[in-house]
């Protein structure tokens, strides 16, 4: 996906502990310690995974410090209860019950808009996820992908958190300052095709050169993507010339990719901008066209209208779109509307992995499923669950509640350059009023007359848990943009 260019100056936490809706889970580790004798005994400890992908390893001991940290700067009443001290070992009934115990702290803290905001919280995350990655704070080389393909590389410490990265890109790209919050990064997979498929935005509990260095692997990479929704906010981009550039090879990407659908005359028209150099011109056109905008998700599955269906999600303009196949053939479209979600939630389990024989489970090994579910008003006295399996669920979840932040702040008069510089996942307090949506139907039948292009010219370039049930499912996400529906609306 990247290529070598030069570039201008200028929900779950633990294995096994479930957190919000980025943050994966907790398992127990053995980890050696000396008593205060001077013996060897072994202290619990823990794994914290983000997308089923090792953070970091702590112990017990250490996040009874957090704790205490963090009660000494806001609180003992603010503060959730921490898992008591043992004198004695632990049973294994009483490994498991800190366990699960560590969980509902650490989902209460992450969950908190202060608490979970806090750099007291995040640098402890960082710290962690470096030690447990051995690797030492150091002058490096990172490269951060664009849409079209080119390669940025700047010079960071391997302790830089995202924003650092994300300024040091800024300036590399000679992006002004006031424009940097419009931008974000994201860890990104290319398949062997060139598919992309978004694993998540980079947050600020973590380290980006820590977390890609231990993908291990070359087809992860971290791509620079505007982190905005409403597309009133690219005049504010394009009025500069580096941002100007910067949405411009996303849109064109976007089309290459099939994210956004054109038909032949609109494919006559963007290749005669294209041509013309008219890079404003160009993202106006495309502004007009179906998914300006979205971030498309790999093939999943939905039980929308019916379960087992196949579906491809688009996640934007404040909207789930749905494309879906049904089990007839038969192939849907419809989107649901953002404000219409009372409430969402991530689930995370796993399940065997097959091995041949009649018995998966015989095999050892398993697997992390992930859903995303949320209930949607579908008429004005009638909420449903719906619910995608999705090894993207916490990305779309990530999204939804990206779009629910901008739609608060843009009905509360604030600053939406604040809010995108400032943004973390704590909740927007919803404002007093409400406005009915009127939304079209969930399912339709798509544009048989649009059609897809791959290439406009050459020129165009470019939380894993132990084994708990489907129905052990994680904290509810309020959604406070959910507005009312009238009866005019339905």
């Amino acid at each position: 996906m990247c290529k070598s260019s030069t570039a201008r100056s200028g929900t779950s936490l633990f294995s096994n502990v479930r957190l919000s809706e980025n943050l994966d889970s907790i398992d127990e580790w053995n980890w050696k310690a000396q008593s205060s004798d001077g013996s060897d005994h072994l202290e619990p400890a823990y794994n914290i995974h983000v997308n089923g992908v090792l953070h970091c390893r702590v112990r017990y001991s250490q996040l009874l410090g957090l704790h205490e940290q963090i009660k000494k700067e806001y609180g003992s009443n603010v503060v959730p209860a921490f898992p008591p001290k043992k004198i004695f070992t632990l049973t294994p009934a009483e490994v498991e019950q800190r366990r699960e115990q560590l969980e509902k702290y650490m989902q209460a803290i992450r969950q908190d808009p202060l608490l979970g905001a806090s750099e007291l919280f995040n640098s402890f995350l960082r710290k962690a996820q470096q030690e447990t990655q051995q690797i030492p704070t150091e002058e490096v080389a990172i490269d951060i992908c664009l849409c079209n393909g080119q390669k940025v590389t700047v010079n960071i410490f391997t302790s830089y958190k995202t924003e650092d990265v994300l300024d040091a890109v800024a300036t590399k790209l000679d992006l002004p300052d006031d424009l940097v919050g419009y931008f974000s990064l994201f860890l990104v997979r290319e398949g062997v095709d060139g598919s992309l498929s978004f694993v998540r935005k980079l947050q600020e509990f973590e380290l980006p050169y820590v977390s890609i260095t231990s993908s291990r692997s070359s087809e992860f990479h971290i791509v620079l993507r505007k982190s905005y929704w409403d597309m009133a906010y690219d005049s504010d981009v394009m009025e500069n010339r580096v941002g100007l550039n910067l949405l411009y090879a996303q849109t064109v990407s976007d089309i290459e990719r099939g994210w956004i659908l054109v038909n032949k005359d609109q494919h006559r028209q963007l290749k005669s901008l294209q041509e013309k150099g008219s890079k404003k011109e160009f993202i106006h056109l495309g502004q007009t066209l179906k998914y300006y905008g979205y971030i498309k998700f790999d093939p999943c599955v939905t039980d929308f209208p019916e379960k087992g269906c196949q579906v491809i999600v688009s996640a934007g303009n404040n909207e789930l779109n749905f494309h879906v196949k049904l089990p007839n053939e038969q192939m849907k479209e419809g989107s649901f509307k953002v404000t219409r979600m009372r409430c969402w939630r991530i689930t995370s389990s796993q399940v065997p992995i097959a091995n041949g024989t009649t018995n998966p489970c015989s095999s050892g090994q398993f697997e992390i499923k992930l859903e995303l579910s949320f209930e949607y008003l579908m008429s004005k006295d009638r909420l449903q669950w719906v619910t995608i399996t999705s090894d993207q669920a916490i990305m779309m979840s990530i999204c939804l509640q990206s779009m629910v932040d901008e739609l608060m702040v843009k009905k509360s008069g604030g600053s939406i350059k604040k809010m995108l510089r400032k943004r973390h996942n704590g909740s927007i307090h919803r404002s007093d009023s409400q406005q009915a949506v009127k939304s079209s139907p969930l399912l339709d039948s798509p544009d048989s007359n649009r059609e897809q292009i791959v290439k406009l010219s050459t020129k165009l370039t470019s939380v894993s848990l132990r084994g708990v049930s489907a129905s052990n499912l994680a904290n509810n996400i309020s959604n406070y943009a959910f507005e009312g529906i009238g009866d005019d609306d339905l």
